[in-house]
């Protein structure tokens, strides 16, 4: 039960902050991070806050998990890369 109120405090707080000071620092911080398509128009303010939210409030309260997740993605994009490199160098394109 502890972990769950800490868990909506850690939420309630990272939401509030990014959502008010969205103009001045976030906003410019997300875009650089995202390709064109993905960047903030004002319009996804919301979204972008409570996205940022979640994965915040999860870092704070089980950054362990976060970790193991952020290492198993890296290690999947690896073999996937690694798998579609060698399937390009087998393909004939003639």
């Amino acid at each position: 039960m502890i972990e769950i109120v800490l868990w909506l405090i850690a939420f309630a707080a990272i939401v509030f902050f990014c959502y008010s000071r969205w103009e001045s620092s976030v906003s410019r911080g997300v875009d650089k991070m995202l390709p064109a398509v993905m960047k903030s128009h004002g319009d996804n303010r919301l979204v972008w806050s409570l996205a940022l939210g979640v994965l915040g409030a999860t870092t704070l309260v089980r950054p362990v998990d976060i970790l193991l997740t952020v290492i198993l993605i890296g290690i999947v994009a690896l073999v996937g890369k690694k798998l579609a490199g060698w399937a390009m160098d087998r393909a004939n394109f003639h």
